[in-house]
């Protein structure tokens, strides 16, 4: 029999998308088995600390942090492991085989967690620090997606900088370059549909802006479609697979924050009611854009559908995606023969592959000296 991993589920953190990530390690950790796997749970709050103990999710729900136990990470991978925070400095507390990042938005799926993660060569579960980056922000997302070659939606770029100081001109600028209204007004940085608003004048977009501000001090104004919103996952480093499509068809206006979590209206329709064509071709984007970024383990790519043209534009790529039990990450590898159990199982193998391509790099190099 085969060794047990020790895997390290962490979660919470200091983005906006802290509530999710909690549901979504609910989920996580109701499905690694147990057999296979020792299970530490890390959470982080609100303010970055870094806690275990038991049954940490239950408490980090609660609120009661002060029965968990401070830890850390160093980014010294000669001092590998989980640290606890004792009065009277580090102590080791455990090996981790794989990290399994639970954490959605900044300080999670942005690239600087990856970062720290890389500094101490350890394996974790998803993309690398440029994956993780350039798919977090929408902006340079957007940007590399048209070099590509793959459509996405037209879009103007604003800093939070320039709204204190010259907000008429950002208002020009934006209705210079997408025209009509309604627009879609989203910070560059956050997921979830956090700070995301529909707008459809100019006083509306003054707020829509301030509002997103709150959360990055980039954002962005998208062009305002009419579209179907079709979603598609993906998993595996250098030889990416794509799940079946499926829609999401919000109780609300557009896929809010609310109606993904909390209104019952919304609906997912497994696999998609669309053309095989168009699902086709959805899923060969998603793997390129995939490839594009150079993700690893799994994603999460969005997709918009026109409803008059038929045109498919991506919207974008999330590379921590959802795991809560609505979520369509899971939901659409189960409904591609893919089980709960087994997925977790292959992320976590996928993290030790790239792991090894990592490990097979050469870090020290010596000029030969000339004849």
């Amino acid at each position: 029999m085969m060794d047990k991993l020790t895997i390290g589920v962490l979660f919470g953190g200091r983005s906006g998308e802290h509530a999710v990530s909690l549901m979504s390690a609910r989920f996580v950790l109701s499905v690694l088995d147990r057999a296979r796997y020792d299970v530490i749970e890390i959470g982080i709050t609100r303010r970055g600390e870094w806690l275990t103990g038991e049954n940490v999710l239950a408490v980090m729900e609660s609120g009661a942090y002060d029965r968990l136990q401070p830890v850390t990470l160093l980014p010294d991978p000669t001092r590998a492991g989980l640290y606890r925070l004792d009065a009277d400095g580090l102590k080791p507390l455990a090996q981790l085989d794989v990290l399994f990042p639970v954490l959605h938005g900044t300080f999670g799926e942005d690239g600087t967690l990856q970062g720290l993660l890389e500094m101490a060569e350890m394996a974790y579960v998803g993309p690398g620090v440029a994956g993780a980056a350039v798919g977090m922000d929408k902006a340079i997302f957007a940007d590399l997606m048209r070099a590509q070659g793959i459509p996405v939606v037209p879009g103007v770029l604003a800093l939070r900088s320039e709204m204190g100081s010259s907000m008429d001109t950002v208002l020009d600028r934006v209705e210079a370059g997408l025209a009509d209204y309604p627009y879609f007004v989203k910070p560059a940085n956050l997921g979830s549909s956090v700070g995301v608003s529909k707008v459809k004048s100019r006083s509306d977009l003054v707020e829509g802006l301030l509002e997103a501000a709150e959360y990055d001090r980039r954002v962005l104004v998208q062009k305002g479609l009419d579209v179907r919103e079709i979603e598609v996952s993906v998993m595996g480093n250098d030889q990416p697979i794509a799940s079946v499509c499926g829609e999401v068809l919000p109780g609300e206006e557009f896929y809010s924050y609310n109606a993904k979590y909390h209104d019952e209206r919304s609906r997912t329709v497994i696999p998609a009611k669309i053309p095989e064509t168009t699902a086709e071709r959805i899923r060969a984007l998603a793997v390129k854009a995939y490839a594009a970024c150079d993700m690893a383990g799994l994603a999460r790519a969005d997709f918009f559908l026109d409803r008059k043209t038929g045109e498919v534009y991506i919207n974008e790529i999330n590379t921590i995606p959802g795991f809560t039990s609505i979520s369509m990450y899971p939901m659409l590898w189960a409904a591609s023969g893919v089980s709960n159990a087994d997925l977790v199982d292959k992320l976590i193998a996928y993290a030790l592959e790239r792991k090894a391509q990592r490990d097979a790099t050469r870090r020290e190099f010596e000029r030969e000296a000339s004849a």
